[in-house]
């Protein structure tokens, strides 16, 4: 009796182990007070924590605090499907984390103070070991966790083409896109077991909450790994970014139609209408993101560039009363909080929303949310026209090893869409 009550415990505090690390890992949301969360490495063009092994790359925010706290960083490394992965920190890591971000300088000559917090990496306290996936925490002194954001490090051990195509399903023609590639070792390299140990992941403009996952290979063409699907690689094409300008915050620039001064600047874009139904319409975008930058002073866009309030309207019928609006781009991490939702005014029969945000140039939508669905692209529409940028992930667990290691990137764009 006293074995099966053993065994019992054993079993149930196994289930709560798995449940628990088991888990896929999620960014931490930042508080209100931290904002301009931005990474940057050695490519000017891609604001995405995605380097090569040894190369270093940056991360910076600031705290509208202004106090100079102190915050701390830790480093954790994860599988492929961003579970925990079995290694211990000696094994991916050389040196030491949970060291402070002692690289800060405070705003200068603007209405909204703030400190500005700048981390290298890797630096000579903190060195990485291997490829894969990686999530930066930040903490304060009370060891409370403020935010967490993943980071890749990749190494060139496999080719890979690819490209986006419309797909074949007629119902989705004008609306989808389908990435397809292949994937090549080095030279006088082999796969082992590639349907297990090879593991693939696709980004749409580098957004977590649309990757596709888990496709395996359709066929092998030699020591080639092809995949060639239709639907098992389909994105929603979307629709073209809208965008604002505020590097010279006194003056009304473009889509903003009125600048006013009170304790900060306040900015308010033109009144955006819903793009469903509408036709595609070419618009230079880029994908989502936004980049920090001021005209004023010497122009250090780290400490020079102020903040203002942004004031967002979506002119909407009533038929959205059961979903709620939110404000959507890199600059908030792609994520839905109250901070960028929007409130129907019923007198004006328009969504209105507000956002702190730091001087520079933004790429945003709007989204829409059900009781249990994100609907992405519900408000702006789908087209297969859109262009997006594409990223292809290949993980290889291989022999020996303890751990999915990021072997080589692929890139591609809908810019050039094939038929």
């Amino acid at each position: 009796m006293f074995k099966k009550t053993l065994l019992k415990q054993f079993a149930f505090l196994f289930f709560i182990t798995n449940s628990i690390f088991g888990q896929a890992a999620v960014e931490v949301v930042s508080p209100d007070f931290i904002k301009s969360i931005v990474f940057k490495s050695q490519n000017e063009t891609l604001q995405f924590p995605l380097v090569v092994l040894g190369e270093s790359f940056e991360i910076s925010f600031d705290d509208l605090n202004g106090d100079e706290r102190n915050y701390y960083y830790r480093i954790k490394y994860y599988n492929h499907d961003w579970t925990p992965s079995n290694l211990f920190k000696n094994e991916y890591m050389q040196g030491f984390d949970d060291l402070r971000v002692d690289n800060y300088r405070t705003s200068f000559n603007t209405l909204q103070t703030y400190t500005h917090y700048e981390l290298r990496l890797p630096n000579e306290n903190t060195q990485f070991l291997v490829s894969g996936n990686y999530m930066l925490e930040i903490y304060n002194e009370d060891d409370s966790m403020i935010f967490s954001r993943k980071f890749l490090i990749y190494e060139n051990k496999v080719n890979v083409g690819a490209a986006v195509y419309r797909t074949r399903n007629l119902s989705f023609y004008q609306t989808h896109q389908s990435v397809q590639f292949s994937i090549s070792p080095e030279e006088g390299k082999f796969f082992r077991d590639p349907e297990n140990l090879v593991h693939t992941v696709i980004l749409q403009n580098e957004q977590w909450n649309t990757a596709i996952t888990g496709v395996k290979p359709q066929y092998f063409n030699v020591n080639r790994l092809e995949y060639r699907y239709d639907l098992d690689t389909r994105f929603e094409g979307g629709n073209e970014y809208l965008f604002f300008d505020t590097k010279d915050i006194r003056i009304t620039g473009s889509n903003i139609s009125l600048v006013e001064l009170n304790r900060l600047y306040e900015s308010y874009l033109n009144t955006n209408f819903l793009r469903r139904g509408y036709p595609y319409s070419f618009n230079s975008d880029i994908n989502g993101d936004f980049i920090i930058r001021t005209v004023q002073g010497t122009a250090d866009g780290d400490v020079e560039a102020d903040y203002s309030w942004v004031h967002f309207s979506l002119s909407a019928p009533k038929f959205l009363k059961d979903q709620d609006v939110y404000i959507y781009g890199k600059f908030n991490n792609y994520q839905l909080t109250e901070e960028n939702k929007m409130y129907y005014n019923a007198g004006l029969e328009i969504y209105e929303g507000v956002m702190l945000l730091k001087q520079g140039i933004y790429n945003y939508k709007y989204v829409a949310k059900t009781s249990d669905q994100v609907l992405l692209n519900a408000l702006s529409d789908s087209h297969a026209l859109t262009e997006n940028r594409y990223l292809i992930l290949v993980y290889y667990n291989e022999l020996g090893t303890r751990y999915d290691a990021l072997m080589g990137i692929g890139e591609t764009s809908s810019f050039e869409i094939l038929d």
